[in-house]
């Protein structure tokens, strides 16, 4: 028995909205009775997931409940949000994204710095692209074209986290330690 998805979603998305409203009442409430709020949550999310593999499929029925979950109750945890105002007279080393810590400006520390955020960390990027070609299953054109895909998102990575990061020689030690490693796998295993 296959019914159409449309008159299915609405059970799902009540169950769901009932298993979230029980779960974050479980959060609310003392410990000593949170358990009844607990079990009857997951039940009534467990049972929202279950039923729609008879109704619409065992393919469809999960996928379409899983989704439609995830949006009931994220709506659901959404509705009870507040905006707060922003606290005035907030100093400007209390803001949300603070600057690096003021070090001091040597010139071997600058050159490392550059290096790091440039060369360094494209060849650790490199070695992560090409380890990651050879180590996943797969075709070999999808994996050549993943690996290649991660090398700018790695390198982008590594400069940010090296130009933040106040610690030079942490940065230094995981970059070649990263480019090593992801040379040394791939020089093992070898592109098959």
């Amino acid at each position: 028995m296959v019914i159409d998805p449309l008159v299915a979603g609405t059970p799902i998305v009540a169950g769901a909205a009932v298993g979230g409203w029980l779960l974050r009442r479980a959060w609310q409430v003392r410990i000593e009775a949170r358990r009844p709020y607990l079990w009857g949550g997951w039940a009534a999310i467990l049972a929202t997931m279950a039923w729609p593999a008879w109704l619409l499929g065992p393919v469809r029925g999960p996928f379409i409940a899983v989704t439609l979950t995830s949006v009931a109750v994220l709506a659901l945890i959404a509705s009870r949000a507040t905006v707060r105002a922003a606290r005035a007279g907030r100093a400007a080393s209390d803001s949300l994204a603070p600057e690096p810590l003021e070090r001091p400006s040597t010139r071997w520390r600058g050159l490392l710095r550059w290096l790091l955020a440039g060369p360094i960390g494209m060849v650790a990027a490199l070695a992560v692209g090409i380890c990651y070609a050879v180590w996943v299953p797969g075709a070999p054109q999808t994996r050549l074209l993943i690996g290649g895909l991660l090398v700018p998102v790695v390198w982008g990575g590594a400069m940010a986290w090296t130009l933040a990061d106040n610690r030079i020689l942490r940065a230094t030690a995981v970059l070649v330690g990263t480019a090593l490693f992801g040379f040394g796998a791939s020089i093992l295993k070898g592109f098959a």
